[in-house]
């Protein structure tokens, strides 16, 4: 089964308020550090994948660039690990390769260099078309720029775009929220990504909003229910202009859905290289699954810290069918996970089926179970009944 790739690029112009991942801001010296260290890890990931007993596949279907903004780079740089990537993998004719670029980091030479490794998606970090949101939580682009970078990609040739936005942000009215929806849609992408603000301990505003403070104009996000408002326009407002929800976070035309995120939805077998690149691989021999993991900091992964490694067994191969594959609108087939796991196996969950489907958080139908539009907004609590069901995991 071909793979796909996850390359993480970990830095960038400024770090985000609500941003809880593994990026930052860091000086242009470490960059040509932490590009040798990665097209050594790429070269070394059959070796990786013997020693942990991971089936490997020089095929590869689908590559992301993400981060951070992997287009921080300089363009021999980006262009050396595309370059290692083909040395080292049989990339597919028709493989979807998408970059993450945060919008104003498109300049002329990386516009060209995209096209030279065959880049055929980009998706842009916008998070709001209207200006004082997205400066308020650390974005240097505004509306303007968005659009030209949009329109300079179709005429490079690049028209499978993504644009991001989170609902939730400071200073964010339902009027500001339909302002950002009628530009997204008027802009015609194919492909969109609705987010509701995280609140975690994992980023300054999240910690700020749990300790009720001001900065980073934490009083002005609104409230729970108003961000799942916001959520739910949005479904109703890009179902409607044809850009159709296939994931609780991801809506796209017909034949635009991320071909590499359907990977982690359905359980197919990646790689991830860099800071916090996660990796999954079937395990010889059996049925089971070996995930492992980088160090989450830059300096423990440019030193060669080992990574994690876990053995998921069919149990908990289950559990993740379950809860991974809610995320999609299409749902779960239960004779399908029967012909996997076992009848017995997935008839334990049972019970929590029914009391999800009588809480209005589960459709079944009659062999399928997906969320109802409650179950997306509290989505987390579905899934949370798939993991605890047998395990204390």
């Amino acid at each position: 089964m071909p793979l796909g790739l996850y390359i993480s690029v970990p830095f960038c112009r400024t770090k985000c308020t609500y941003c809880n991942f593994a990026s930052d801001v860091f000086s242009r010296a470490i960059f040509e550090k932490y590009v040798a260290r990665l097209c050594d890890e790429i070269a070394s990931a059959e070796h990786t994948a013997s020693q942990i007993d991971g089936r490997f596949d020089r095929a590869v279907d689908s590559i992301y660039f993400g981060g951070g903004t992997p287009t921080m780079l300089d363009v021999a740089q980006l262009e050396r690990v595309f370059v290692t990537i083909r040395q080292n993998f049989d990339v597919q004719p028709e493989a979807e390769i998408t970059v993450e670029c945060a919008p104003g980091t498109l300049s002329e030479d990386m516009m060209a260099a995209l096209v030279r490794c065959g880049v055929s998606r980009v998706s842009l970090g916008v998070q709001s078309f209207v200006d004082h949101e997205a400066a308020s939580v650390g974005r240097l682009h505004k509306r303007d720029v968005v659009l030209d970078d949009s329109a300079r990609l179709r005429s490079a040739g690049i028209s499978n775009i993504n644009v991001d936005l989170i609902a939730g942000l400071p200073h964010q009215t339902r009027e500001s929220w339909q302002q950002s929806l009628d530009e997204l849609i008027g802009c015609g992408v194919p492909h969109a990504s609705v987010y509701m603000l995280e609140v975690d301990e994992d980023s300054r505003l999240g910690r700020e909003l749990i300790a009720g403070g001001q900065k980073y104009h934490a009083h002005f996000v609104p409230d729970e229910d108003l961000i799942a408002d916001f959520y739910e326009l949005a479904c109703d407002r890009l179902n409607a202009a044809g850009v159709q929800q296939y994931e609780i976070s991801n809506f796209a035309q017909a034949g635009f859905e991320s071909k590499h995120n359907l990977k982690y939805w359905t359980r197919q077998p990646y790689l991830g290289f860099g800071v916090d690149a996660h990796s999954m691989l079937l395990v010889t021999d059996t049925s089971s699954a070996v995930r492992f993991s980088n160090p989450d900091s830059l300096e423990k992964y440019v030193a060669g810290e080992a990574k994690m490694r876990y053995l998921v067994d069919l149990e908990f191969a289950l559990q993740e069918a379950f809860f991974l594959g809610l995320r999609m609108n299409r749902g779960v087939s239960l004779s399908e996970l029967a012909h996997s796991f076992g009848k017995s196996a997935v008839a334990s969950y049972d019970e929590s089926i029914s009391e999800l489907v009588a809480a209005d958080l589960l459709i079944p139908d009659p062999d399928v179970i997906r969320l109802t539009p409650r179950g997306r907004l509290l989505s987390n609590e579905v899934f949370e009944r798939f993991v605890s069901v047998n395990s204390a995991l």
